[in-house]
């Protein structure tokens, strides 16, 4: 259903009994399957000193996605992760030890295989280059609101193209009804709707691995405010699964942030339902999503402190601070420094949050700068 709620930008939700929220955690082998590939490397997590003093909190830190397998963003965890659980499915059996070229070698033994994938950007790039590594074919669909240089970078992987004059969630949909179509193809999508969750959530478990290794540079006793950009929801599913899983004194507080032009996770949480909204465009283009993931819904709606909405002025603005701190950053990335900012000047949603000058506040920079930026 569609709804009419307008959010704006600055607008605000909270939900106050978020941190006694619990759920199971992610599987605790995704980080040791993603340990074990050879280009694997651990993204720094970086010291921004300006901005904790001017928000009196005690530090802010920014987990750097800008360079994650060699690809300017996150999404190859979920990807990674994905296709290596779709080729054991394939095979029947749990492959390993699970390298690219032991799993091209599984494959070559298997019915043929392909993958089909909608995306604003740099997930549709993931899949595109982990088919191209594996050697199997890769067919992306993207809106008409993707930059010409995203689509090229697809491309550039090896992948057939097509251009949907739609928005996301029809770009979807056109890609579902492409998979079905065709007896070898696989959707790997990174957004769930009910009869289609087992990939959406291999893919949120992919996403784990960021937080296993922001446990190992983050003490675990330093209370942290935590600040995600939400699409589909999916990143922000991750994030909640890992905090509210662990049993800690200190409770970390969890912030999503979206676009004013595309908050369909705000607008849901007003509701108190899943919520579809019209978009319109933005240069936060992965982000520009009009329905939650189905399985995302349920954590965000629980386990989720609070929800700010952001104009493409403020994105904009807080990618060329991060840039002149030498930090590579896309509007989505930069998002949450925009978020965080604005939270953090208003009294009432600083309380809301329970910041202190103790707090550690986490920038999750999903994406690394270019000339068209999509998470």
């Amino acid at each position: 259903m569609t709804s009419n709620i307008v959010v704006k930008s600055g607008s605000w939700f909270v939900n106050p009994g978020a941190r006694d929220w619990a759920c199971p955690p992610a599987p605790a082998e995704v980080a040791a399957f993603h340990m074990g590939l050879a280009d694997y490397a651990s993204t720094p997590l970086l010291d921004l000193p300006a901005f904790a003093a001017g928000w009196e909190v005690g530090r802010v830190v920014v987990k750097d996605e800008s360079i994650r397998f060699g690809l300017p963003a996150f999404k190859a965890l979920g990807v990674s992760y994905a296709i290596y659980r779709v080729i054991c499915e394939h095979a029947g059996e749990t492959v390993g030890p699970a390298d690219w070229n032991g799993l091209r070698a599984v494959l070559a033994s298997l019915p043929p295989l392909e993958v089909v994938t909608a995306t604003d950007g740099n997930h549709g790039r993931a899949v595109a280059r982990f088919a191209r590594l594996l050697g199997i074919p890769a067919h992306v669909f993207v809106p008409d609101v993707v930059g010409l240089g995203a689509i090229a970078a697809i491309r550039a992987e090896q992948a057939e193209v097509t251009v949907v004059g739609d928005d996301y969630d029809a770009t979807v949909r056109r890609a579902a009804e492409e998979a079905g179509s065709r007896p070898a193809a696989v959707l790997l999508q990174d957004t769930s709707w009910s009869g289609y969750e087992r990939i959406p959530q291999w893919i949120v478990d992919g996403y784990s691995t960021m937080f296993a290794e922001l446990d190992a540079q983050l003490p675990a006793t330093e209370p942290a405010l935590v600040v995600v950009p939400m699409g589909v929801g999916s990143l922000a599913h991750a994030v909640v699964t890992h905090y509210r899983s662990r049993d800690h004194e200190q409770r970390a507080v969890l912030l999503g942030v979206e676009p004013d032009t595309a908050a369909c996770i705000q607008t849901s949480l007003s509701a108190g339902r899943s919520c579809a909204v019209p978009t319109g465009s933005t240069i936060m283009a992965g982000l520009n999503c009009g329905t939650p993931s189905s399985l995302a819904w349920p954590y965000l709606r629980d386990g989720l402190d609070a929800a700010i909405a952001v104009s493409d002025e403020q994105a904009a603005d807080a990618a060329r601070e991060l840039d002149a701190l030498g930090v590579s950053s896309g509007p989505c990335g930069a998002a949450t420094l925009a978020a965080a900012r604005a939270a953090l000047a208003e009294p009432g949603s600083r309380a809301d949050l329970g910041v202190s000058p103790d707090t550690t506040v986490v920038l999750l920079n999903t994406e690394g700068a270019h000339e068209e930026s999509n998470c």
